[in-house]
């Protein structure tokens, strides 16, 4: 298995439609490379985000930046939907520099890749978000998601 985080504004709808994904294994809701290493009062710097397990046979970086795709702005800079902030921006962050590498590659592929407000770095630290905001969607239905319905299900497995 292999990690990687994903930043597309807020969590909540990010953790709920990245879990539906083919090959994604695992996810978690949390904040990466802020300044401090809590989440105790501010932000800090830090980037909201999904820590995403995937397995390398069913998925790779390249069909995960191309569904964080579908659901972001990818030329919004510290907004999607509703939420505006430096810890709503976009981003792909791993500690593994081939994961960095492929993420570049999907954004240099892009015909507008100049004008692409999606950060890739290094995961610089990563703090888990407390209880209430794990799979935040599914334990409230309708709060505020600026992913459009039809998108959160549009992988989900019908039961």
């Amino acid at each position: 298995m292999e990690t990687v985080y994903l930043a597309g504004g807020c969590l909540w709808g990010v953790q709920a439609f990245v879990k539906t994904l083919p090959g994604v294994v695992s996810t978690e809701a949390g904040r990466a490379n802020g300044r401090t290493s809590s989440l105790e009062g501010e932000y800090d710097g830090y980037a909201e985000c999904v820590k995403t397990v995937f397995d390398p046979d069913a998925a790779t970086v390249e069909n995960l930046m191309g569904h964080l795709f579908e659901i972001i702005d990818p030329y919004s800079v510290n907004r999607q939907g509703e939420d505006v902030g430096e810890k709503y921006r976009t981003g792909f962050y791993s500690e593994d520099p081939k994961h960095l590498e492929q993420a570049e590659a999907f954004l240099k592929g892009r015909c507008d890749h100049e004008r692409i407000a999606v950060e890739v770095r290094p995961l610089e630290n990563y703090v888990k978000s407390a209880e209430t905001h794990q799979d935040r969607l599914d334990k409230h239905p309708d709060d505020y998601c600026h992913i459009p319905v039809n998108l959160l299900n549009k992988y989900k497995n019908p039961l």
